[in-house]
Formats: C-alpha cells, structure tokens, sequence
C-alpha cells in the first residue's frame, strides 16, 4: 500500500523535475557560457539534475537562483578539473560555435542565442581563470549578487567582485566588438566579401574590411596554433590565397551572427564567423578542423 508521505515524494519528485525542464534553458545558457563546450554543457545539467534530485528544499526560496547556483558549482569544478589535467584551451583554441540557418535556430539552441554574445566574446572567456569566468558571467550576463557568488567560490563578496572586474578588464582589453543586430546589413557585407575573394579584386575585398581588422584561426588541438592575422591588406591577401575553385558558401548564423560554413563536394572545409561594426568586418573568427564543424553543422541541418 502507498503511504500519503510515499505520494508526497512521488509528487514533489515529479514537481521538481517540470521546474527542471522549465528552467533548463537558461540552465542551459549559464553551463555554455561558463564552458564554451555543448558537450559539456550537457553533462554539467546532467550532473546538475543528479545533485538537485537528492537535495533538500524546504530552505530554498529563490529555485531559480539555487538552481543557477548548483549549475555554476557543477562547472566550477568542471574548470578547475580541466586546469589540474592541463586541458584548458589551448591558445588559438574556439568554443564549440552554435550554427543556425538565418532565423532558424534549433529550439534548443533560441535561448542560448536569444542574448547572445558571439563568438568573439565566447573566445574571450576561455582565457579567463575558473574564478574569474564564474564570477564575470553570473554578475554580469545573469545578474546574481556578489553574496551568492562567493558562497559558490568560497570568498568574501568583496573578492568576487574583485574576479568579476578582473574578468570585465580582461574583456575590455581584448577589444571585443559588439555584434550588429541588423543581420540584413551584416549579409550585405559579408556576402560582398566573399564576391571579391571570387572575383580576386583586392581592392573590392579592402573596401569591406576595417583597416584593424583581425582573423583568427582554430585549426584544431592536433595542429600548431595559427598565427592572428591583423589589418586589411594582410587579411584581404589571406582571403584570396584561400579561396579554392569549387567550393561553396552555405550562409548560416553562428553564436547569432552572420557566418558561412564552406564545403567542398559535400565535405565541411571551414566555419567563419563574421564581427560587422560600421558597414565593414572588424573580425573573422574561422574554424577548420572537420571534425567539430560536421558535428555542429548536422546539429543545424546545413549539410
């Protein structure tokens, strides 16, 4: 026979895990932000939800905030474990893009793009310490009060928010640009760019590029680092080199900016991401290990 203490588990269990679903997207946003891996990301909600299921709640008020607080403990040690094997990203090393046709993102993927900040920004926060990374994306893109922050970290309010401003300078100094929400303008631009590099006109390719303009290249952990490439005849150079006889240009959206993911005969060759400030590219951000664009582009349908 069931006891009435036996149907309040049960109910309460099945209460908890719809507030779980319900909220797993912004979950969802805090784990990606914190690891930059989807991968991970997963497993740090799975990790998560394993750890909420044998809390006890009758002190919580905030489940929202407690939730969002477990999911960032779960990453944390995610982090710091990754620094103890050595595996932080390496230099030159991206976060794992979200790829989208335009306007068609996965429903999964809406809420991680719906404030996104781009890839720039998400490479950004890869070269942050654990603690900095914590304390700069809970206060600053989720708001949490530095009380709560140093509860996860185990430090008084004053040095979390000392970490976060470290990782707010950390940011700045890097010069990140912010995305152009005209995603038609940003097209235009983009889609001008590759035409010159087709045609070989160099002097059409400057015209679209920002004199400071920078590329980026992850070119894979198995391969050396690629060198930044920065200004605009160096870069425009680099985009006529590279411009091979047969390949195509599949226009999508990564991290909700315009990007191309380029194929050869079917075969995913290179991911690009675009920064449009003031009707030029300030930023390309490529990716070209195989490997990691088929798996994000199968996710998008785009291949």
């Amino acid at each position: 026979m069931t006891t009435d203490r036996g149907c309040q588990q049960v109910d309460h269990a099945a209460w908890l895990g719809e507030r779980f679903e319900q909220l797993r997207p912004r979950l969802r946003t805090v784990a990606y932000r914190m690891l930059g891996s989807l991968t991970e990301t997963e497993d740090a909600l799975q990790d998560a939800w394993m750890r909420v299921s044998r809390a006890e709640l009758a002190n919580v008020e905030n489940l929202e905030a407690w939730l969002t607080t477990v999911v960032a403990r779960v990453c944390l040690n995610m982090l710091r474990k990754r620094r103890n094997r050595r595996e932080e990203p390496l230099p030159g090393r991206f976060s794992d893009p979200i790829i989208s046709l335009d306007g068609q993102a996965q429903p999964e993927d809406e809420t991680l793009l719906a404030d996104s900040i781009g890839l720039a920004l998400q490479i950004v926060l890869d070269t942050l310490t654990p603690a900095e990374r914590l304390a700069f994306v809970l206060h600053d893109m989720f708001e949490l009060p530095f009380e709560d922050i140093a509860s996860i970290l185990g430090r008084s309010p004053d040095a979390a928010r000392q970490l976060a401003s470290r990782g707010r300078r950390r940011v700045k100094e890097a010069e990140v640009p912010a995305l152009n929400p005209d995603l038609a303008r940003q097209r235009a631009v983009v889609d001008a760019f590759f035409a010159a590099g087709r045609r070989g006109d160099f002097d059409a390719l400057l015209a679209v590029l920002h004199p400071d303009v920078v590329l980026r290249a992850d070119r894979g952990g198995r391969r050396p680092a690629a060198p930044r490439i920065r200004g605009a005849e160096a870069v425009a150079k680099r985009a006529m080199a590279g411009a091979r006889p047969g390949a195509e240009v599949h226009p999508v959206l990564v991290n909700g900016a315009v990007g191309a993911l380029i194929t050869m005969r079917g075969q995913p060759q290179s991911l690009m991401a675009f920064t449009v400030a003031g009707g030029r590219i300030v930023e390309i951000d490529g990716i070209t290990d195989p490997e990691r664009i088929a798996r994000a582009a199968a996710a998008a349908v785009v291949i």
